[in-house]
């Protein structure tokens, strides 16, 4: 059973790395150009300590792959939008930063 927040945009059927799940909510509550958030792939590595940070790294058909760190994890996002890298870099800043 597939389960989704955020009006069916945010994809929780797996795990969300701790403290990124209400900036995800925060990004798509604030901004209706983009259409889901799938989180995918959990994995430790040493330097995510602190507040959650996202940053876009590569286009995809659909819109962008993201990688989020905290916790002492990264986790790849998929995010599906058809705004620019620097546009969702800023509503990035903007939903970490509230």
């Amino acid at each position: 059973m597939r389960l989704r927040a955020e009006k069916n945009r945010l994809k929780i059927e797996h795990s969300i790395i701790d403290g990124l799940r209400p900036v995800l909510e925060r990004l798509l509550r604030e901004n209706p150009e983009i259409r889901s958030v799938i989180p995918g792939v959990i994995r430790k590595v040493r330097d995510a300590r602190g507040a959650p940070a996202i940053h876009a790294t590569v286009p995809t058909t659909n819109g962008w792959k993201a990688i989020a760190l905290s916790a002492g994890a990264r986790q790849e996002l998929f995010i599906s939008t058809a705004l620019g890298k620097e546009d969702l870099e800023e509503r990035f800043r903007q939903a970490l930063a509230a």
